[in-house]
């Protein structure tokens, strides 16, 4: 299989949206349903997830975009009216968790209002009504909210109510989805400041911090932004916060540095993707099988051997921007390597979508394709970006 072929790329964005439209969507509350099993029936209909809600919205918007697809725009338009009808809350906060249209859980994390930035430019991308305002609204709730304008840096977790309580904790996870964020919608309007805070965070992280780390990138770090290298040390598998260097971020900031690069050269950039691929894929790819180990101790040792669907998309995407950027036939190699192990072992090719998590030896621990938040955002987003960076390689030429 041709996997850098445009139409394997095109045609893989169909396969994950058909696997969860028009399941996902849900005529009696509004906004998605986000809980699938492998074949596609539902397992929770009551709970929203604001990073579920987002990723929705923006993976019918790329659908949208790559397929011509008006019945995907009107999916993406649902989701950003149910996004700002009962997501928003008076204070302009975005609630974490909605038992139907009811808050469950009214937490503000940055993580999740950086998936309500995406949100807002991936609609835009789509030219879907609504999405203008919502990325002023969200920008300006970023600014007075969580932006640390002494560390350059956003907070992580702010207590619902008065915006008062500022969890102690310092994260590096939601301050690269925030870049992330602020690219895509730096390409959706044109508009500096996103871009200016992009490069921003990417070198806060990536340079600055990753200075105490041997260049590394760390996830967890105290309130004044020094390294907490102990942090959920006893919990190396949570969800969010799990403990040790994630090849998988490495990954996916190399993807990052270079979209920044693409927009805005800077000579740090290229060689810190590089470090930061390579890095990763000495550290935790298993030559014998093709997989790559979750995650790796200070002293490089394996803590966590399972394979999750979101490292290998990262993976991709990164292996085809460093190709397309370097011209460096290595990277492909890569990228081949891990097209072939998710279409091995990841990729249902009897219902479609990707399985979210597998053991040592590829094997899977539920029937939940797709609990709270995943909905296949992250291959969804590979296949545009390399599509992307094609396109742009061939205008460059």
């Amino acid at each position: 299989m041709d996997f850098r072929s445009k139409l394997h790329l095109k045609t893989h964005i169909a396969d994950i949206i058909n696997f969860y439209h028009p399941t996902c969507m849900d005529a009696k509350y509004g906004g998605y349903i986000n809980q699938l099993r492998d074949d596609g029936t539902i397992f929770d209909r009551m709970s929203k997830h604001l990073v579920g809600t987002c990723r929705f919205i923006y993976n019918f918007s790329i659908a949208s975009l790559v397929l011509d697809s008006d019945e995907y725009k009107q999916a993406a338009a649902d989701g950003v009216d149910f996004l700002t009808k009962y997501h928003r809350q008076a204070d302009g906060g975005y609630a974490w968790l909605l038992d139907a249209q009811t808050v469950s859980d009214g937490t503000y994390h940055c993580y999740g209002h950086a998936f309500v930035l995406l949100a807002g430019a991936g609609a835009k991308k789509a030219g879907i009504i609504g999405a203008d305002a919502l990325l002023e609204d969200i920008w300006a709730l970023l600014e007075l909210r969580f932006w640390d304008a002494k560390q350059q840096l956003y907070v992580d977790e702010i207590k619902a109510g008065d915006w008062a309580q500022i969890d102690p904790y310092r994260g590096q996870n939601a301050n690269m989805h925030m870049c992330e964020a602020m690219l895509a919608a730096f390409e959706a309007t044109k508009n500096t400041r996103y871009l200016d805070r992009a490069e921003t965070l990417a070198r806060r992280i990536c340079i600055d911090l990753a200075a105490s780390a041997n260049g590394l990138v760390w996830e967890h770090y105290k309130t004044d932004w020094s390294h907490d290298w102990n942090y959920n040390k006893n919990d190396p598998k949570n969800l969010f916060r799990p403990y040790g260097y994630l090849p998988g971020h490495f990954v996916e900031w190399s993807k990052l540095l270079l979209i920044l690069n693409k927009h805005r050269p800077a000579d740090w950039l290229i060689p810190k993707a590089k470090f930061l691929f390579k890095f990763a894929m000495d550290a935790a790819w298993v030559a014998e099988t093709g997989a790559i180990n979750y995650a790796f101790g200070l002293d490089r040792e394996i803590l966590d051997s399972d394979q999750y669907y979101w490292v290998f998309s990262e993976t991709i995407g990164a292996a085809a921007l460093l190709a397309l950027t370097t011209e460096n036939e290595d990277y492909w190699d890569w990228y081949n390597r891990a097209w072939r192990y998710a279409d091995a072992w990841f990729i249902d090719h009897k219902y479609g979508g990707w399985y979210r998590v597998l053991d040592h030896s590829g094997q899977r621990y539920s029937n939940e394709k797709s609990p709270a938040s995943k909905t296949d955002y992250h291959p969804l987003a590979a296949c545009f970006e390399v599509l992307e960076a094609i396109q742009h390689a061939n205008t460059r030429s």
